[in-house]
C-alpha cells in the first residue's frame, strides 16, 4: 500500500489545508458554502458540485432527469441515489423514467 503525499496549500481566502490530490478545492470553503437546508444539504460536497454543476438545484429540475442521467455527471456516486429519490419522493416527484 502507497501513501499519498500530503502538501500544505492555502485557497484565494487564506485557508490553509492539506490536499494529496490535484482537487483544487478548498474543504473550508467547502463546509461554509454547504447549506443549512434543503436536498443539497444532505448530499456530500462532490455530489453537490455535481449537480450544481449541472444546473441542478431544486427538486423540480432534478425530477426532469433520469437516474442514470444523474450518475453520469462527474462526482455523482450511487450511494447519493436513495437520499436524491427519497427527497423527491417527499416533494410528490420522482426521477424521469
Amino acid at each position: 500500500m502507497t501513501t499519498s503525499k500530503k502538501t500544505i496549500r492555502t485557497c484565494s481566502k487564506g485557508h490553509s489545508y492539506y490536499k494529496s490530490s490535484d482537487c483544487p478545492t478548498c474543504p473550508t470553503c467547502e463546509q461554509e458554502r454547504k447549506p443549512e437546508n434543503g436536498f443539497l444539504s444532505i448530499l456530500s460536497a462532490p455530489a453537490r458540485r455535481a449537480l450544481e454543476s449541472n444546473g441542478i438545484t431544486s427538486l423540480q429540475q432534478l425530477s426532469t432527469c433520469s437516474e442514470n442521467e444523474i450518475l453520469q455527471f462527474h462526482g455523482m456516486g450511487p450511494a447519493s441515489l436513495p437520499k436524491l429519490r427519497d427527497a423527491l419522493k417527499a416533494n410528490g416527484l420522482s426521477f424521469k423514467k
